[in-house]
This record gives structure tokens, C-alpha cells and sequence, in this order.
């Protein structure tokens, strides 16, 4: 049949019908291919971050970015109710509105959703409390979890999401309310009996007392003089190699007598009498004892060993580390490669590296340095006894991601951190140095014994790559010459050396982390808030690098110690940190430890109010008066450290800043150049005449004069603490090669560098905003 067959077949609807059905179908099937193509949303906690993985997950997906908590407990509140199992207050946080509703119109507009905040317990309490934003169930295979920003890494925990882990979601609120309760209760006390606006923190108050209890040791040593006896000594025609004298009649010479145990030189007169009789006295080989030594690398960093390092090699605070290393893990833009994640999670206290990571390092090792380079095994490190080890070492994501190879896209103190995290981990899967050693007894007469010391690298091993400590820095090769026992030799000359005992050093960044996590206060991610959190309360202030109480900080720690001891108290501060520990496994609950605390802790704050009366602070006067008001101003303490202010306060608000004289004339204007220090606490030096005097240096002014055009010196000091002293007049002969030129011209191109950059991002911000108000005008015409 040629014709179209229109008839209806047995059985079959009606065409009309059949139309109508025909038409639904593309429409439904549109509405399923929408429904399918709907993206999934993964909320992560920072907008760097999000560009990094948005980049590894593809169109499917879309990243949002939570900027960290959205709810907490209200500050206007105590926000607990004690009464009905600790119950914990949350609301939103002020001005986090419109990202709330936004993350919430893309929660309702996807397919599914991802919560990827940081993989430890604030990142599961920040998914749980996102979890109860965008009404999601947090039983349900809602989170994902990742160590590194890469490609596989991202891939990989997509595939394995998993329900929010409660237990950890609770060892997170136990610390936020045990912090609550101490801050909320205590710091009124404090307002009360000492000064408004203080406040009292649980793990900070416990840092404040080792800072103040290292400082009444220091107050408290009494040094003691001692000396030493070193020798230069030569067989033969060799060259003369050093020893020192180490026993007298079979006793050591040491600092002290220790019970008659050793022998100690407290004078002069004892050390020139014992250097006389070793000049006196006939020298000879006692034994020769060759071997060898080895030295094995140190594991890759944990965020306590990064924070030290970095304090340590390049002067770094431990806010500076942590926030550099925050963003090599977030992601920094390579070129053509992207955005791209350089290391891994930075809060940690795990040595454990991946079997993938050990392979690719290996194999770096092999082909750059050799096969010698290479342990037989991976080398494996122990975690310490209280270790989570939830997540792997500090490492790069790929070591073949050189330092050399990504200079040019990092900033000068990222590229430097970034090294020595790399640097670190490559030497840590490297073999052992090993260095000939040789040690020496001389016998000097009947009495005396003298002992010398050779050491020579055989191998480099791991320290071709990475100088574990300032001493392998500085370790170099001390030769011998061939001794055998019995070999005669002569003095060359004695050297008595005077010494004094030296006090405990006070707290810098590196040892106080190190002391920290030793006692068990706090957790890698606490380190670096704590330091800052007790400077920006006045209680301890940074001087040169070192800690020091303030007079706030000592009396509001003795106070604590007297009624709070417990607060203050460092195993019951570490016990609780075992406790909050044991909530996070799942073998304590969250509601007993509150219980136990709170009880004791109301009571003792209720006996403390009533015995403790108001305490004055000693204040210091001033012999510079007001000049708006004649009284002699006050020494008070600020935030940003001393200063000077009017006692007449409110009646009269005069402050000036503390001017430390140098005693150097300005060379601009003749006034008196003074100490001055940067809102961050730098020191600087500059004329006591400003603003109508603008001259300033960084280093030091000296009261010496150069010898050439008499003008002052000054002392530049670098970071590794080495100093170096030259004439501050630039035209000055003994400047024409010297080397503090080159220094200052590369401080003067930094400088130069930044205030270039300032001003891009401020012609970049003057662009955007004029733009927006062309639009504005545009929309309005």
C-alpha cells in the first residue's frame, strides 16, 4: 500500500490519546535528565581551598566555601544550660547571614551534599554544625574526609563518604564548653578583683604560669664562676690539633665538685696553678679508640616539630608557620597547572607517611643522589606515646614538586617554608651520614689526663639534603693527625677559659611548643592561639624573641595559683587533655567530664569570691610629666607593650609611647635617635625629633665612632644571630666593599617590592570599585 495507514490497530488507544502521551514524554523525560544533571555540592571551609578542588571534581560538581564555623555559642551569654545536661546555646554568627542562606539555595538546588571541612575534630564539628544548617542527616554518608589537596586524594574520599563521627563532634564541644565555663566564670572574678576587661583561659592560664615560673628561676640563679683548661698540642712537625683537660687525680673536672665526686676551678689562681703543672708535665698518648659514627635523619615534621624549625632556621612565630603552611595546603596558583595543593594537612602529630609517598621518594632519591642515598627499607618512625595519628606526616604532596621548580610562583616566606617541609621529608627516607671518629686520652704526669676528639664525614647520607640541627650546620671536619698509644707530644699552649653558669633561657617560640606538647598541654592545632592569645591579653610580651611575663601576667597567676590550682596546674590540665582524648574514641562520655569539673570548679570560684579582696597593681611613675596636665605619668601595659599615660584618667587621656635613649645623635638633625618599636613589635630605631625629623634604621645605633670619618656604627643582625658592625655613613671608605651593602640593598629591593605590590592591589581595588560605579550609573540612566 502506497498510502498512509491511519486506521487504529486492536487493542491500540485512540490517536488523540496517544498524541497527548507522545507530547508528555520528551517533557518528562527533560524533567528526569534535569533531576540527574543536578550537581553535587561540597562545602569545604576556605575559598582557597574551594578553587583548588572545584578544579580536581569537574562540572558536576560545585564547591562552596563555609569561611570556618557558622554557628557557635552566643558571646553576649553564658550559653550553657548546667541544669539540663550541659545543654550547649548555638546560634548563627553575627554577619555570617547572607552566606548561610546562600550555602542553603545551592544545599536545596543540588543533587547531593558533601560536607569537606579539615579532617580533625573542629572540622567535624564545623560539618555537624552544617549538617544541622542545611537539614541534612548527619547519620547518612554526608562526609568526606582528605589529607592532601590532590587529584587522587579528592577522587578518592569522594568515593568513601561517611556519616559524621559523633564522638569526635563531642570531644570538640566538651573543649569549647570546659573553655566557656573557665573564661565566662573566672574572667568577671578578674574584673572584679584586679582590672576590668581581663579574662582567663584554661590552657592559656597553664602557659602563662611555665612562662612565669621559667622567669622566677631566672630571677632567682645565682651564677657561679668556673674555668676550663684547653690545650693546643703536636707530635712531631704535625699540625696542632685541640684537647682539654678532663680529669685531675682520677677525678672529672667539671662545673661542680658534687659531693667530691669530680673537680672544679672556681678562680683564676686554681686554673693559672693546674695550667703551670700541665705545661710542666710530660705529655703522651694513654689510648686511641677509631670507630665509626652514624647519624640518622629526623622524622618528617609534625605541626610541634614544623612550628620549632621554623622558629629555629627562619625566625618564624608559630602564627607566621601555621598560616604559611594553611596556604601551601589549600592550594597556591602554579600557572598553567592551576591552583594546586603543595602539602599536606598541617595539623597533626603523626610521623606516618604513605606507602605511595615513601615510593615516589625513593625513586627521586635514586635517580638524583644514587642508590647509596636509599635505605634497603622505607624508613619508619614511632609516633609518640599520645599521638592520634590520624593523618600522615607534614610532607609534600609530590616531591617531585622541587622547591627550584615552583620559586617563581611563591612568595619569598612560603618558598622558605615549603623547603624545609621538603627538604625534611625527602632526608627522611634517606640513609644515615656517617662520619670516622677517632677519640684520644693523653696522660699528662701522674695526675693529669687530657682528652681529644677527631670526627671526619665518611658519607653524607641524609645531610646532603637537610642539616637536621644548627650543630650538623656548623659540624665540620676535625682532623687528627695519626696517633698511636704511647706517640710523645708537646704543649704548644695552654688556654684557661673563664665561664659563669648561665640561668635556664627564657621561652621563645620553638621551646615553648616544644614544652607544650612535652607536658601534654593542648593540641598541635592550639599551639600557635595559645602564644597569641596571652600576648594580646598583656599578660606575656615577645622581647627579642623570648617571652616575658608582664606584671599583669605574674599577679594574675599567683592568684590563680592560690585559689585556682587546679586552672593552673599542668597534669591536671594535661589529664584533661587525655579525658577530651577518651571522649573522641568513644570510651568516656561527654556529659560526665563536664560533671566532674563543673562541681568542684563553681564551689572553689564561690570560697575564691569571698576570700580574695581587690588587687592593686604596682605602678610604675615616670619621670616625664603630662604636658597637658602637669601630673607625672604612669608605665601601663598594652597591647602592643609598655607606654605612657596620664594618672588623671578619664579627667585627662594623654598617652605617649616609651622612648629608650641610645645616647647616638641624629645624623639628619642633631636630636637624640630613641628605641621604637612597629605595631607588630619590631624593633626600630628613630629620631626622637619625629615627624619633623623622618630618620629611622632597623639596626642598632653604637655609642663607638667609625675611624675614618667619625661617624656613628651600627649593628645589623641577621636571623641566623650572627651580627655585623659598619659605619651608618654610606660614603664612608670603609663601606666601599663591605658586605652589609649587599644586605641592604636586598632589604631595600624587598622593601621596594612591597610597597609596588600595596600599591597594584590598591589601583586594583580603585579599578573594581570604579567599575561597579559605572554599572551604577549605567543601571540608573
Amino acid at each position: 500500500m502506497n498510502g498512509t495507514h491511519i486506521g487504529v490497530r486492536r487493542g491500540s488507544e485512540p490517536l488523540a490519546v496517544s498524541k497527548e502521551k507522545n507530547a508528555a514524554k520528551p517533557k518528562a523525560k527533560a524533567k528526569a535528565r534535569k533531576s540527574q544533571e543536578k550537581k553535587t555540592l561540597v562545602v569545604v571551609e576556605s575559598p582557597a581551598k574551594a578553587k583548588t578542588i572545584e578544579k580536581y571534581l569537574g562540572r558536576k560538581y560545585m564547591v562552596r566555601a563555609s569561611m570556618g564555623h557558622l554557628r557557635d555559642l552566643p558571646k553576649s551569654q553564658f550559653g550553657i544550660d548546667v541544669e539540663h545536661g550541659f545543654e550547649p546555646k548555638y546560634i548563627n554568627i553575627r554577619g555570617k547571614g547572607d552566606l548561610i542562606r546562600a550555602l542553603k539555595k545551592d544545599a536545596k538546588n543540588a543533587g547531593k551534599v558533601l560536607l569537606a571541612s579539615d579532617p580533625d575534630r573542629e572540622g567535624e564539628a564545623i560539618a555537624w554544625h552544617l549538617s544541622y544548617i542545611l537539614g541534612l542527616d548527619p547519620k547518612n554518608d554526608c562526609r568526606i574526609v582528605f589529607n592532601e589537596i590532590t587529584k587522587p586524594a579528592i577522587k578518592e574520599a569522594v568515593r568513601h563518604a561517611r556519616s559524621i563521627n559523633m564522638d569526635q563532634v563531642d570531644a570538640q564541644q566538651a573543649r569549647r564548653m570546659l573553655d566557656r565555663i573557665v573564661g565566662y566564670k573566672l574572667s568577671p572574678l578578674l574584673w572584679r578583683k584586679v582590672r576590668k576587661g581581663l579574662s582567663a583561659g584554661r590552657v592559656q592560664s597553664v602557659t602563662v604560669r611555665l612562662i612565669c615560673d621559667r622567669e622566677k628561676e631566672i630571677e632567682a640563679f645565682q651564677s657561679e664562676e668556673y674555668w676550663t683548661i684547653g690545650a693546643k698540642l703536636r707530635k712531631g712537625k704535625s699540625p696542632m690539633f685541640a684537647a682539654e683537660l678532663a680529669l685531675v687525680d682520677g677525678k672529672k673536672l667539671a662545673v661542680s665538685e658534687d659531693g667530691g665526686k669530680n673537680v672544679a676551678l672556681h678562680s683564676e689562681r686554681e686554673a693559672k696553678a693546674l695550667a703551670a703543672e700541665l705545661a710542666a708535665s710530660d705529655l703522651t698518648v694513654g689510648s686511641v679508640k677509631r670507630s665509626e659514627r652514624q647519624r640518622k635523619p629526623a622524622a618528617p615534621f609534625t605541626t610541634s616539630s614544623l612550628q620549632q624549625d621554623a622558629a629555629r632556621k627562619l625566625g618564624f612565630t608559630s602564627r607566621k608557620t601555621m598560616m604559611l603552611a594553611q596556604q601551601l595546603y589549600e592550594g597556591l596558583d602554579l600557572g598553567r597547572r592551576g591552583a594546586t595543593g603543595l602539602i599536606t594537612y598541617m595539623r597533626t602529630d603523626s610521623t606516618r607517611i604513605s606507602a605511595l609517598a615513601q615510593d615516589e621518594a625513593r625513586e627521586h632519591i635514586c635517580t638524583v643522589y644514587g642508590a647509596d642515598y636509599a635505605p634497603e627499607r622505607p624508613n619508619v618512625y614511632a609516633a609518640g606515646k599520645k599521638a592520634q595519628d590520624a593523618h600522615e606526616a607534614i610532607r609534600p604532596t609530590s616531591v617531585l614538586c622541587t622547591p627550584d621548580s615552583i620559586e617563581k610562583y611563591l612568595s619569598r616566606d612560603q618558598l622558605r617554608l615549603y623547603t624545609l617541609v621538603w627538604q625534611r621529608f625527602v632526608a627522611s627516607q634517606m640513609t644515615a651520614a656517617v662520619y670516622d671518629t677517632m677519640r684520644v686520652t693523653i696522660r699528662a704526669g701522674e695526675r693529669l689526663e687530657l682528652r681529644a676528639a677527631g670526627s671526619k664525614l665518611r658519607f653524607a647520607g641524609f645531610t646532603a639534603v637537610y642539616a637536621g640541627s644548627d650543630r650538623d650546620k656548623k659540624e665540620k671536619d676535625v682532623v687528627l693527625p695519626d696517633l698511636a698509644e704511647g706517640d710523645v707530644l708537646t704543649l704548644a699552649r695552654s688556654e684557661p677559659q673563664q665561664h659563669f653558669t648561665e640561668p635556664p633561657p627564657r621561652y621563645n617560640d620553638a621551646s615553648i611548643v616544644k614544652t607544650l606538647e612535652e607536658k601534654e598541654i593542648g593540641r598541635p592545632s592550639t599551639y600557635a592561639p595559645i602564644i597569641e592569645t596571652i600576648q594580646a591579653r598583656g599578660y606575656v610580651q615577645r622581647v627579642d624573641k623570648h617571652f616575658r611575663p608582664t606584671e599583669l601576667g605574674f599577679v594574675v597567676v599567683d592568684m590563680l595559683e592560690e585559689y585556682f590550682n587546679k586552672i593552673v596546674d599542668v597534669a591536671f590540665t594535661a589529664e584533661l587533655e587525655n579525658e577530651l582524648d577518651e571522649i573522641a574514641e568513644g570510651k568516656v562520655e561527654k556529659n560526665e567530664l563536664l560533671k566532674s569539673f563543673y562541681g568542684p570548679f563553681e564551689a572553689t570560684l564561690e570560697a575564691a569570691d569571698e576570700a580574695i579582696g581587690h588587687v592593686e597593681l604596682p605602678v610604675e611613675v615616670s619621670d616625664v610629666p603630662c604636658e597637658l596636665c602637669g601630673r607625672m605619668m604612669v608605665v601601663k601595659q598594652g597591647r602592643y607593650g609598655k607606654f605612657l599615660a596620664c594618672p588623671g584618667f578619664p579627667e585627662c587621656r594623654n598617652t605617649k609611647p616609651i622612648l629608650k635613649k641610645t645616647g647616638v645623635k641624629c645624623p639628619k638633625c642633631g636630636g637624640e635617635i630613641v628605641e621604637r618599636r612597629t605595631r607588630r613589635g619590631r624593633t626600630f630605631y628613630g629620631c626622637g625629633n619625629y615627624p619633623d625629623c623622618d630618620y629611622t634604621t632597623w639596626d642598632t645605633p653604637q655609642k663607638e665612632t667609625c675611624g675614618k670619618c667619625g661617624a656613628f656604627l651600627l649593628k645589623h643582625r641577621f636571623k641566623n644571630g650572627r651580627s655585623m658592625i659598619y659605619c651608618s655613613n654610606d660614603a664612608c671608605e670603609t663601606r666601599a666593599d663591605h658586605p652589609i651593602n649587599k644586605e641592604l640593598e636586598k632589604i631595600r629591593q624587598r622593601l621596594a617590592a612591597k610597597e609596588a605590590k600595596a600599591k597594584g592591589t590598591e589601583g586594583e581595588k580603585a579599578g573594581v570599585k570604579a567599575k561597579h560605579t559605572r554599572k551604577v550609573k549605567a543601571a540608573d540612566a
